[in-house]
């Protein structure tokens, strides 16, 4: 029998960590709406298979029944979390996903107190869609409790996003970002503030605000009240972020949204192997007090897909030998800042 369930399992990002699930001594059962895909997947990988929909719910809790938790890969998350969540929440099955979607996450949340009453796990964001970001806005805390506001900023180096992380980019196209300000979530202008950050010893880059998970995530993790998150893009791209301030309603028109998901569906699945051993991810990371004081640190990860499937599957590993907390949890809010550090490559580095 399988260990877990992993659903979306034929999208770019389940089948890494399907390839990678043998490495952690787990077996997952490939699941999803598809059942030729799934078909070909269990032929090459030797898994076993069973095709749901997430709209049968009958089917969807039969295929939980039995199992310890899922983890979920099938995006867009602000569409497919909400099922799988209520049918982990009435089969007592702890639940894990890849989002990196405010949306998602403050849902979550609000099901935390049912979650609690059931004794399930609800832990959205086990990829590089929290866990680094999330660790180090940990530790930070840790080195500076009395922290009244958080910067997190994360650059790729090489490689490039795949159809499911471009089609949920396109989903928030000309919606503007958000930010933390005294507890609360606000929105604002996409691109809203540019700094410069000190990614590595070599490289100092340009970041602009977005609305990464951690706007909500770092605050249930920290209680920091302030928060901001940025993500490093060249030029060309921030005057487009910024273009899209004024062409909002033009670009969420359907007629545009479809021509460019067809843009996405015909560039690759996502980067290949050579691409991703090659690439290689960077989170800086800073908090202040009312004095004005600052901590500093940063991390150097491996590709962002694969820290993914790493991290995933090391939280699935967690939960299955009974490493969980029942309710809405983050990644360190449960297993702590220095779970990332168990990554092999990762080095985190103290700047002051």
């Amino acid at each position: 029998m399988a260990d877990f369930i992993l659903y979306g399992a034929y999208g770019y990002t389940g089948r890494l960590i399907t390839r990678t699930a043998a490495e952690y001594g787990l077996r997952p059962l490939l699941s999803g709406r598809n059942a030729q895909k799934l078909e070909a997947m269990s032929l090459e990988f030797g898994y076993d298979y069973r095709a749901v929909d997430l709209k049968n719910r009958t089917e969807l809790h039969d295929l939980l029944k039995g199992y310890k938790v899922v983890l979920h890969a099938a995006g867009p998350f602000a569409e497919t979390a909400a099922p799988m969540q209520k049918a982990c929440l009435a089969t007592g099955v702890h639940y894990l996903d890849i989002t990196g979607e405010i949306s998602v996450f403050a849902a979550s949340a609000r099901r935390g107190p049912e979650a609690e009453r059931a004794g399930v796990m609800l832990m959205p964001g086990v990829g590089f869609d929290v866990v680094p970001t999330d660790c180090l806005a940990a530790y930070l805390k840790r080195c500076m409790p009395e922290a009244t506001e958080l910067v997190l900023a994360f650059a790729w180096k090489g490689g490039m996003i795949s159809h499911g992380t471009s089609k949920t980019m396109l989903g928030g196209l000309g919606r503007g970002g958000a930010v933390r300000r005294n507890g609360k979530i606000v929105p604002v202008p996409a691109a809203h503030d540019e700094r410069s950050f000190p990614f590595t010893e070599e490289a100092t880059l340009n970041a602009v605000t977005i609305p990464w998970g951690d706007v909500f995530t770092a605050y249930f993790t920290t209680g920091i009240p302030n928060i901001r998150t940025y993500f490093a893009v060249p030029p060309a791209q921030i005057k487009m972020m910024k273009r899209s301030n004024y062409l909002g309603p033009i670009l969420r028109l359907g007629i545009v949204q479809k021509f460019l998901a067809k843009k996405i569906e015909a560039r690759p699945a996502g980067p290949d192997d050579e691409q991703r051993q090659r690439a290689e991810a960077y989170v800086y990371g800073e908090v202040k007090d009312v004095s004005g004081k600052t901590v500093a640190a940063r991390l150097r990860t491996p590709e962002g897909y694969t820290l993914t499937a790493i991290t995933a599957l090391m939280i699935v590993r967690r939960v299955l030998d009974g490493e969980m907390e029942p309710g809405y949890r983050t990644p360190a809010g449960v297993y702590g800042p220095d779970l990332i550090m168990e990554v092999a490559g990762v080095t985190r580095e103290d700047l002051a």
